[in-house]
């Protein structure tokens, strides 16, 4: 006899009396995929040898799905790791006015593409490209859904079926697989290398560039570094034999650090360096060192600008509502005396040693507190010196110095063992570990997040045999 024949009917199921309140509020047709979804899973255990759960087993794996169907997706996590623009985690968090405009934009109705003085169709991208037309004088922008869309964009509209000339040192691949031999590909574009992995000279260019030439692009290589014996050619010395040949010259940022003076390290060009410096238009992120939503920025000369807006691509790739508002609102941000009073990430890389170390000696009585509270004893809890990182590909090589607080925990748990107890949390909370200990880094907790973590730390701690906790269904 088969053994999966005893797996319960799907009618059984849906009116057993324990799914009562599981299945609360659920359309029929919800409860049955979730029922139908748990059968077939048991039934492929089973075709693979494994062991047929019964009934009551099955009633809880439904149970749990339909919890996890209620829960929010994605859920909020506290950032402990002291990586500022952690793509894993959601990069920039957004501020409480930025969140504001968005739920302002996403409660009702808005003049998206309604020119409210006209009374007739508008432009949605006048809501931000007059805030960016002030960050940077005298050029133009425009805004896509994300920074591989910037540079396709721009790629297709100057240089479909002619050939894009980038140095061999800057065919980089990033995380998710984004590669610019692909992405130039996609493109429509013809790619000419010039130079070698580590050496590039302007003779390269100058032999590279000719009829056939689109345009000429540099991207700055955020998420690695080539050092030794190495060359490359300096911006104002690429754009000046671009503007003799003809070409525009497109400069893939990527990072988003708008000025020279913004904070964060200076090893990443700033935007207005870069225009300054001769680049015809240069694109980068929203969601990174600028701090606001995923985006990608697209600023420069004018008719460049506009070319890309009359592309028929533009349309595939333009931001909805809910981009606008929160890009808007951090443009704002960036236009007022304070920017680091209103954009998370801009306080969090411009925090010094000094207030990190008072924000770390708070966290650590925390801790110390909940865990005497919880009567969790053996636990050493210690401020250390240590590094941040700016995350989301830039400065690969630099380190924000920090304060973290040290946990060392007994074994069991040990350090991996309380790392996966925290990430099991409500709500989750991610750190990192270094030779037993478990760092927690304050550069990146938010306001109210610190009792977050004290708390959290005294629940997975205070458990039997310090077992990590079940993750929440």
């Amino acid at each position: 006899m088969d053994p999966r024949s005893r797996l319960p009917s799907v009618d059984r199921l849906l009116e057993d009396p324990a799914l009562a309140e599981a299945f609360a509020g659920l359309a029929r047709r919800t409860r049955l995929a979730v029922v139908r979804r748990a059968l077939e899973a048991a039934r492929e255990r089973a075709r693979r040898g494994g062991p047929v759960p019964g009934h009551g087993e099955i009633v809880a794996e439904i149970g749990a799905a339909c919890a996890r169907l209620r829960r929010p997706r994605p859920r909020r996590v506290i950032n402990a790791t002291g990586v500022v623009l952690h793509t894993n985690l959601g990069r920039a968090p957004l501020g409480p006015g930025v969140l504001d405009e968005l739920v302002r934009a996403a409660r009702g109705y808005c003049d998206l593409e309604y020119d409210l003085a006209a009374g007739r169709r508008g432009y949605r991208h006048d809501h931000v490209d007059d805030l960016l037309g002030l960050l940077f004088p005298g050029h133009a922008a425009m805004v896509v859904n994300n920074n591989a869309g910037a540079v396709l964009l721009a790629l297709n509209t100057f240089a479909r079926g002619r050939e894009t000339v980038v140095s061999r040192g800057e065919l980089i691949e990033i995380g998710g697989s984004f590669r610019i031999p692909e992405i130039l590909e996609r493109s429509g574009s013809v790619l000419r290398e010039v130079g070698t992995t580590n050496r590039t000279h302007l003779r390269d260019y100058e032999a590279a560039i000719g009829p056939g030439t689109g345009l000429v692009l540099k991207v700055w290589p955020s998420n690695y570094r080539v050092i030794g014996f190495t060359r490359s050619v300096p911006l104002p010395e690429l754009a000046r034999l671009a503007r003799e040949r003809g070409v525009p010259l497109v400069a893939d940022q990527g990072c988003g650090r708008l000025f020279r003076d913004s904070p964060g390290p200076a090893s990443e060009p700033a935007v207005e360096q870069l225009l300054a410096e001769g680049a015809d238009l240069v694109c980068f992120s929203g969601d990174k060192m600028l701090g606001g939503p995923q985006a990608g920025i697209l600023v420069g000369r004018p008719d460049l600008v506009a070319a890309c807006g009359k592309n028929p691509l533009a349309r595939a790739l333009r931001p909805g509502k809910l981009t606008l508002a929160a890009l808007a609102a951090t443009c704002r941000a960036h236009l007022s005396e304070d920017p680091g009073a209103l954009v998370p990430a801009a306080r969090m890389l411009s925090l010094g040693e000094e207030e990190l170390g008072r924000e770390a000696r708070s966290l650590a009585r925390r801790v110390r507190r909940a865990l005497a509270r919880a009567g969790v004893g053996g636990v050493s809890v210690r401020v250390v010196p240590g590094a941040s990182r700016v995350g989301g590909g830039a400065a690969p090589e630099e380190d924000l110095p920090t304060r973290l607080v040290a946990v060392r925990p007994p074994d069991p748990p040990g350090d991996e063992g309380l790392l996966a107890a925290l990430r099991a949390g409500d709500p989750p909370v991610v750190a990192r570990a270094r030779e037993g200990e478990v760092l927690l880094d304050p550069r990146t907790l938010l306001p109210g997040e610190p009792a977050e973590v004290a708390r959290a730390l005294a629940a997975a701690l205070g458990r039997p045999s310090g077992r990590p906790c079940e993750p929440p269904s």
